[in-house]
């Protein structure tokens, strides 16, 4: 499929992902059990947010150069839009996370090092699906319109289970955990697993790992068909949904206790689903501009950011 980025440019940015993880994990403690403080989320989601508005000014200083201000404006117009859809329907993520360490009674200092983890294995699994998409978006153009189709039903359905919260006790997976390995009653600090009277047992941070991971793979299937509703150039897909990945973690302790306070979010996120749904469909009709898109998903998520807010202080 036809994209902008090079062998090179492949490989800076496979440099910048490794760079950046390699810094939060050894650099700053990343892989140590202790409790994340908020001056510490807040700095590390500057940190992120940063190096991808300055991949994107790269990007565009690179292009102008080479290929045209028209082509330049174009790919960084896609790159911050798709990073701000994939930021957007990350939250949701976020919420479900808070949910699954809240089920599991697993403190914050022992969160750190399942997200990490998370996050890795989120990486891995994303840039395998976004080349496979890409390779079926170019083999068969149509699929663009199940994409298109597949969101809006999955915004529907946002809308509708809104006020539901997933009961993780019957998740299928995990009782099949429980029911072929033994498990320990209570957490073993970081530890996944533990060895007693010879016999090897599993912990309950190992469960909370396991739907974290679930989690993942669920919201990759929906957030990655959006990111094609933006471009299907690879890179531009790639680059901007990894970068948003990656800063999920720090975005999860920067959120962790205001949760509460976002309370009409997911209708924000069905609603942005449901406008790229709807663009995917009608774009042999109607070709809505990138600037347009971008526009619109920022007020979206500006508005159920706004209205959640003021809902938590009528309710307070």
């Amino acid at each position: 499929m036809e994209s902008v980025g090079t062998w090179w440019m492949w490989g800076v940015f496979a440099l910048i992902v490794v760079v950046m993880l390699a810094a939060d994990l050894f650099l700053f403690n990343g892989g140590k059990q202790h409790k994340v403080s908020l001056k510490e989320a807040a700095g590390w989601s500057v940190a992120w947010v940063s190096a991808a508005l300055l991949f994107n000014a790269g990007l565009w200083w690179y292009l102008k150069d080479t290929a045209g201000i028209a082509i330049a404006n174009e790919k960084a117009t896609q790159f911050l839009t798709g990073y701000l859809v994939e930021k957007s329907l990350a939250v949701d993520n976020v919420f479900v996370w808070m949910m699954v360490f809240s089920f599991f009674a697993v403190p914050l200092e022992l969160q750190r090092r399942v997200l990490l983890y998370g996050i890795v294995g989120a990486i891995v699994m994303r840039t395998v699906m976004i080349f496979t998409g890409s390779w079926l978006i170019q083999e068969f153009h149509w699929i663009l319109y199940l994409f298109g189709a597949f969101l809006i039903v999955t915004g529907i359905k946002m809308l509708w289970f809104a006020e539901h919260d997933p009961d993780l006790g019957k998740n299928p997976v995990i009782r099949w955990v429980r029911n072929h390995y033994p498990i320990t009653e209570k957490l073993e600090g970081e530890r996944f697993f533990v060895t007693r009277d010879g016999v090897r047992h599993a912990t309950p941070l190992l469960l909370a790992l396991v739907l974290v991971e679930i989690s993942d793979v669920i919201f990759a299937v929906d957030s990655i068909p959006a990111i094609f509703a933006i471009t299907t150039d690879p890179f531009i897909v790639l680059t901007s949904n990894l970068f948003a990945i990656l800063g999920l973690r720090a975005m999860y302790f920067l959120l962790a206790d205001l949760g509460d306070r976002f309370a009409l979010l997911k209708y924000g996120l069905a609603a942005i689903l449901l406008f790229i749904g709807t663009k995917m469909l009608i774009v042999e009709w109607i070709k809505i501009p990138i600037g347009i898109s971008l526009g619109v998903i920022a007020a979206i998520l500006t508005l159920s950011v706004a209205l959640s807010l003021r809902h938590t202080a009528k309710q307070e």
